[in-house]
């Protein structure tokens, strides 16, 4: 490794306008010189359900493709939380219903990239460079940041595994790594257990073999597992905690009015494997995320009237659930939009529903609306931008749908 890798790696070169957060993200800074609008990003990493998220509960193809996953009608046990009549959210995002009622929350559903590659790795990349089907040297809000008026780069410093894609280019930023996740362990994991099993079944006995061929099983499968979601996740943390660094980023915006870009990543979205309905792996995930983005409107306070939020990931996941309680990787998806200045309380977009005819390749929720077209509403209505400068964040991209966001 040269120097100069070396240095950027450690932080140490940089010219950059991130400042870390924490764990999960970082914030670009500028000048407040286009009024004091602020655009902050959530990506779910891993593909988050959108169809367990925002919940078509008025369709009965939803029910039938997911026997044991499907989130319940409103007003039943464990039941989706009704939201326009048709769409119920998921109980565990019930910290953000006062938000809902508020309308200063929508979504936008089957809504994603036209990317179909079903690859995290490259569609995490198209989404973030913000060029369709291909993947640019530079990252959207990069690029955007290099249009925000008199934008003065600061010495700063991410953390993360990496800079994120979303703010990759001319502007320079500085990272340093995060530490690993940990994975939830069943007492044969613990390191006391395990040996006492170990010496017990320390034989050649058929038991003994048996047992032993399971611990190297488990371990093996475990391995894997942790190793395909950490990689879908590109490191990005759980969002356990999540909460303590939105308020952090919101207290900084609170105090400094330069600070108008905001991004942050989460992972553990791929839910293979027992995602569970009301109950499980992606409620227990979505909890800590709501109330996180709660925590995130609430401490900014009056600042929140001029913020936007949209919460988004690389494509949703297959109508149907799987042999493993779980779902796998998909197509259309669901994005968030929070803020202030948010036309709320309802669920934008086309919604042709989930009968198989109008699935993507028979089997996925289509995308009816590019996530660019409501990212473009926001930086138009929002943030100000002009046409001509919107074509420099999008390039070759041309809005599709007036969705008046804000």
């Amino acid at each position: 490794m040269n120097r100069r890798k070396f240095l950027y790696q450690a932080g140490l070169v940089s010219a950059g306008t991130i400042a870390a957060l924490g764990t999960h993200g970082w914030v670009a800074r500028t000048p407040a010189a286009n009024g004091r609008n602020r655009l902050i990003v959530v990506f779910l990493r891993g593909a988050v359900d959108g169809l367990n998220v925002v919940v078509p509960y008025k369709d009965e193809a939803y029910y039938e493709a997911r026997p044991t996953i499907a989130i319940p009608r409103p007003g039943e046990s464990g039941g989706a939380l009704d939201l326009t009549g048709g769409f119920g959210l998921h109980p565990a995002l019930a910290s953000l219903v006062p938000l809902w009622q508020q309308k200063s929350l929508a979504f936008v559903h089957a809504c994603g990239s036209q990317d179909v590659s079903r690859s995290h790795f490259e569609a995490q990349d198209r989404m973030e460079s913000g060029t369709g089907t291909r993947v640019a040297a530079d990252g959207w809000m990069n690029r955007l940041l290099g249009l925000l008026p008199n934008h003065t780069p600061t010495h700063a410093v991410n953390l993360g595994e990496s800079i994120p894609k979303s703010l990759m280019g001319k502007v320079s930023v500085a990272n340093l790594p995060l530490g690993r996740v940990a994975n939830a362990a069943v007492a044969i994991d613990r390191p006391q257990i395990s040996a006492a099993f170990d010496r017990l079944y320390g034989g050649t006995d058929a038991l003994s073999k048996a047992y032993q061929e399971g611990r190297q099983a488990r371990e093996k499968l475990l391995a894997d597992l942790n190793a395909e979601m950490m990689e879908a996740s590109k490191g990005a943390p759980s969002p356990v905690n999540f909460a303590s660094d939105t308020k952090k980023l919101a207290r900084l915006m609170v105090r400094d009015p330069g600070i108008q870009l905001g991004f942050l990543a989460l992972g553990g979205w791929d839910t293979h494997v027992n995602e569970g309905g009301s109950r499980g792996q992606l409620s227990n995930r979505l909890k800590p995320l709501g109330e996180g983005l709660a925590t995130l409107a609430q401490e900014l306070g009056p600042v929140y009237k001029d913020t936007a939020i949209v919460v988004m990931s690389e494509f949703g996941r297959t109508v149907k659930e799987n042999g493993n309680g779980g779902t796998d990787h998909g197509h259309g998806n669901a994005l968030w939009v929070m803020g202030g200045a948010v036309k709320g309380g309802q669920v934008y977009g086309q919604w042709n529903g989930l009968t198989e005819s109008q699935l993507h390749e028979g089997r996925d929720l289509a995308v009816l609306t590019d996530y660019r077209d409501p990212i473009a509403s926001l930086l138009q209505r929002h943030m100000g931008l002009s046409k001509a400068q919107l074509s420099k964040v999008f390039p070759g991209f041309t809005p599709q749908s007036n969705l008046a966001l804000v």
